[in-house]
């Protein structure tokens, strides 16, 4: 084959690399911006920070821990100086689903409403608890435990055996080794000062020694860690409530052949079971739901994300507008000496600093822009979703991408990356700016309902139920039929999942 050149045209696009930086600064969350731009600051010498004073406005520098819940809505509230806030979410696991969640939640919250309304010394004990929870918050289990050890008198060899415990438990205080495995580990590790030991008897003296061992780890706070299921972390906690307890032996007696029968809300079996009338049944499942299933919880959060509201939204003379959060946005300049120095320098050195001098400029200008897009997408989102800062979830409308990217001019990714990992601070909690957007279900009058809307409903119907019969999913999706919006059981039932609402029997109480 002959060798031959041939002209041709050709027409493509090609990004430059400021396009290519304000596409990366636009879907950067507002905590990793800051990262990003250390970065900068650190590299490029012609960039520096603006001296300013720190605002003031608590609507601006306030945050809110993140719920977890699939929404993205915050709740609860945390210091304004403080640069974020945890987010936490997890599903329960097959431990927690033993029992019904929300019943966890109204004795906790029954036992704080009653101390905290029993005189000014339960109200510094509330306060001594937060702080004794917040200092649990940042140290791990393991060295909780661990500082206690130091401090309980026994022997070398007790204290060793009981630490190597204390490192298999997981994150919730359980003990999910079994102690024969612990024997061989400990065994392999042939440590002089833990394996003492004749080679004959070594696997028995071992067993012999963790099974001590955990026996000191179960004296240890928090009452429960060390169990190695459930019934044996709530067993724990009933021996240390006082004889006296009311119920306390039918109570344990459950605990200990029962216990799946409770969380399967099968009460006509258990007053069968226990010889028990309806009150003694009450009266003791509420003993039990006082417990602590997850005792190890408290400590070490574990991983941690951090939130920052890029907007906040006001009412201002009865309408609703959206401003910029100014404690989000960084304040950044260029140099002025150095820009000076490039003037005036025809050096290579000048050359350098001259491209660094650009690169300044473009970021500033980026961050700018950055702002200012997601401000216009924010406008439009509170235009589409007024109703819902008046009303609440369930007067959400049904509201995709392409509705705001063709309402402010700017392609559809464009409005995506706008909307990740972006917040909104409203009188009605702080909201990633995805929650407002989310797909319609028909309606009977032809119209559509978000399903934002709908699970908002679902929830109403659930807390307003009677415990005694709570309502199926076939009810459920009977009653929304009846407000002339068609949803199908099985509809119902993710929407109901993704709410962390129990299947009816399992919400069904005395």
């Amino acid at each position: 084959m002959k060798a031959s050149l041939h002209l041709k045209l050709s027409q493509h696009l090609a990004l430059t690399p400021q396009l290519q930086q304000s596409i990366k600064l636009l879907q950067l969350s507002t905590v990793e911006l800051n990262q990003e731009l250390e970065k900068f600051l650190l590299e490029n010498p012609l960039l520096e920070r603006e001296e300013h004073e720190t605002n003031d406005d608590t609507s601006q520098g306030e945050v809110r821990m993140l719920s977890g819940s699939d929404s993205g809505q915050v709740s609860g509230y945390a210091n304004a100086d403080m640069p974020a806030t945890q987010l936490a979410n997890e599903a329960p696991d097959a431990r927690e689903l033993e029992f019904d969640s929300n019943d966890f939640s109204r004795s906790f919250a029954d036992t704080a409403s009653t101390s905290n309304s029993s005189g000014n010394d339960d109200g510094d004990r509330v306060d001594r608890d937060e702080y004794a929870s917040a200092a649990n918050a940042t140290i791990s289990l393991q060295q909780h435990l661990l500082n206690q050890l130091g401090l309980t008198p026994l022997s070398e060899r007790d204290r060793q055996m009981a630490a190597f415990v204390i490192t298999y438990l997981d994150d919730d205080g359980y003990l999910t080794h079994e102690l024969s495995d612990l024997v061989e580990l400990l065994a392999a590790t042939g440590d002089e000062l833990i394996y003492t030991a004749d080679a004959d008897d070594a696997i028995e003296s071992l067993q012999s020694d963790l099974t001590v061992a955990l026996h000191h780890v179960q004296h240890l706070e928090p009452t429960g860690v060390g169990a190695r299921s459930l019934a044996e972390c709530l067993q724990l906690q009933l021996d240390q409530r006082p004889p006296s307890t009311p119920h306390l032996a039918t109570a344990r007696a459950l605990v200990a052949d029962y216990l799946e029968t409770l969380g399967q809300h099968d009460f006509s079996k258990l007053k069968r079971l226990l010889h028990i009338t309806d009150d003694t049944l009450r009266a003791t499942r509420a003993l039990i739901v006082s417990l602590d299933p997850k005792p190890g919880r408290r400590f070490g959060q574990g991983d941690t994300r951090y939130v920052i509201p890029d907007v906040v939204v006001k009412k201002v003379r009865g309408h609703w507008r959206a401003m910029l959060n100014k404690a989000a946005m960084p304040k950044l300049q260029v140099n002025q000496f150095y820009a000076e120095l490039v003037q005036k320098s025809r050096d290579t050195s000048g050359k350098n600093l001259a491209g660094q001098l650009q690169e300044a400029r473009w970021l500033i200008k980026n961050i700018q822009q950055r702002f200012e897009t997601i401000l216009k997408v924010t406008e439009a989102i509170v235009e589409n979703q007024r109703h819902f800062f008046d009303h609440g979830e369930v007067a959400m409308r049904p509201l995709i991408l392409r509705e705001i990217a063709d309402q402010v001019g700017l392609h559809e990714s464009t409005v995506s990356r706008v909307t990740t990992q972006k917040y909104m601070l409203t009188p009605r909690g702080i909201f990633e700016l995805k929650y407002f957007f989310g797909s319609s279900v028909a309606t009977e009058a032809g119209g559509a309902c978000s399903a934002t809307a709908i699970r908002a409903l679902i929830k109403q119907l659930v807390d307003a139920e009677d415990r005694r019969k709570p309502l199926s999913d076939n009810k459920i999706a009977d009653l929304l039929s009846n407000q002339g919006i068609i949803v199908a059981r099985r509809t119902i039932a993710k929407y109901r999942e993704a709410l962390h609402i129990q299947p009816a029997n399992l919400r069904k109480s005395l």
